[in-house]
């Protein structure tokens, strides 16, 4: 019954959702020859896409790029706000967007259902990405005794069924031991209700991407009981275009693409503004955007289309197919980074070179429009205990994944003169098991040792 549960849940994603979002598009660059309109579908609470929406948007790069293209046309953009992917891509394959952006398994989805349906899309650039996989995690409810992986068996779990939040669950699950499809009841839903599902009790877990379960977390509503990143996995958010459109307007979508640039180096150069608008934008907490997409957020923002970030999506294929999402995708046909190429030029070489920053332990303070780094967690705790008064937010790295958490948050652990953060409370007893001596104490303990 579960699986016939899930086929179904899957059959329904599939399906166009021409109702959802925002009043639809013409499509296709539409308009009378003198004024052109460009669709563009977002997702602005996921904020690893924000390069390409929410902060695009605020920016106003793309219209900017436009009307730099003086060609005697009038561009007009229209932009049309989602929750997920899934409805971006039934709009994209009924030709009323143009461009997109979502995450890695629903831009699988995306090319599959523009292949099946004769409408074609392609990737062409990529959003926030973080090579490990700490893009999405499994959260639990604050009081519950749920402590590892191993104990959502025979639980209910929420999740969104085709986004890489589900796949994250999956790939876990299976590395655990435990068959995603017979040893969990899994709860389709979108993010905010599987975030009212756990609240209530209607769900042991919510395993989702940005920003829930920092916002969860932040909220004081969920605890982290799996951090993404323990896959060792790349993760990314990317933005797809219909072949037709970047076909017939190329100027307009390498438009786009220096626009998303643009946005990316912003992000890069003024963080915790970036954070403060997008947060404006989507009534997200800024400590919550920023614990993403800051300096040394969980999320490293570039537009160039890495061949680990093409081989990660390879392997995705066989999840989704497993769940009956998709059948074979041909990633190489969907890859198309020929326009991001000509839209940065001498540029695109270094940006795929780059990489993403080192972790680092960061305090925002109250008021400030900068954040303080520090070299090692027990230093930034020493900070926190001496200005409890006037610290905005801290966060630091998981010790063995790097993933970027809420300190206050975090599992500490005492090993000798160390003090150890760790996201969940999995990696924290590894860490504990494996080292005499060491052992998880409070976040309040942790601050006294500190100071």
């Amino acid at each position: 019954m579960r699986r016939t549960a899930v086929a179904l849940a899957a059959t329904t994603l599939l399906l166009p959702l021409t109702a959802c979002g925002a009043g639809a598009g013409s499509g296709s660059g539409s308009g009378d020859g003198s004024t052109v309109t460009v669709t563009v579908g977002y997702q602005s609470k996921t904020i690893n896409t924000v390069t390409a929406g929410t902060l695009l948007r605020s920016l106003g790069s793309f219209e900017k790029q436009l009307n730099a293209l003086d060609d005697g046309r009038t561009y007009k953009v229209d932009w049309q706000d989602y929750a997920t992917g899934a409805p971006i891509t039934a709009q994209m394959t009924a030709g009323k967007i143009d461009i997109g952006s979502m995450g890695d398994f629903p831009l699988l989805i995306n090319a599959a259902r523009g292949k099946q349906l004769g409408k074609p899309t392609r990737l062409v650039s990529v959003t926030g990405y973080n090579l490990k996989g700490g893009l999405n995690t499994v959260v639990v409810a604050p009081e519950s005794k749920l402590a590892s992986l191993k104990d959502l068996k025979g639980k209910k779990v929420s999740t969104s069924i085709g986004s890489a939040a589900d796949g994250t669950l999956v790939r876990a699950l299976q590395r655990a031991g435990i068959d995603p499809a017979e040893g969990i009841t899994k709860l389709n839903q979108q993010p905010a209700v599987g975030a009212s599902a756990l609240s209530s009790g209607s769900a042991d877990a919510l395993s989702q991407f940005v920003a829930w379960p920092g916002l969860l977390a932040h909220q004081g509503k969920a605890k982290a009981l799996y951090d993404g990143a323990q896959l060792n996995l790349p993760t990314f958010h990317g933005v797809t275009a219909r072949q037709d459109f970047a076909e017939q307007r190329p100027a307009v979508l390498e438009a786009f693409l220096k626009a998303q640039a643009e946005a990316t180096d912003y992000l890069v150069a003024h963080p915790v503004d970036a954070a403060e608008k997008v947060a404006k934008a989507t009534g997200l907490p800024a400590e919550v955007v920023y614990l993403y997409n800051g300096a040394h957020g969980i999320a490293t923002f570039d537009p160039a289309v890495k061949p680990r970030l093409v081989a990660a999506l390879k392997e995705d294929v066989a999840i989704l197919k497993a769940a009956g999402l998709t059948g074979d995708v041909d990633v190489d046909a969907f890859v198309d980074d020929r326009y991001v190429k000509k839209a940065l030029g001498a540029g695109y070489a270094v940006r795929l070179a780059a990489g993403p920053p080192a972790a680092a332990s960061e305090v925002w303070p109250e008021g400030a429009a900068k954040t303080l780094s520090f070299a090692s967690p027990g230093l930034l705790l020493a900070h926190v205990a001496r200005n409890a008064d006037s610290v905005r937010a801290a966060y630091v790295p998981d010790a063995t994944t790097g993933t970027l958490w809420f300190a206050d948050k975090a599992v500490w652990v005492a090993d000798g003169g160390q003090l150890l953060p760790f996201v969940a409370p999995a990696t924290a007893q590894a860490y504990v098991a494996g080292h005499p001596g060491a052992r998880v104490i409070t976040y309040a303990d942790a601050l006294g040792r500190a100071s």
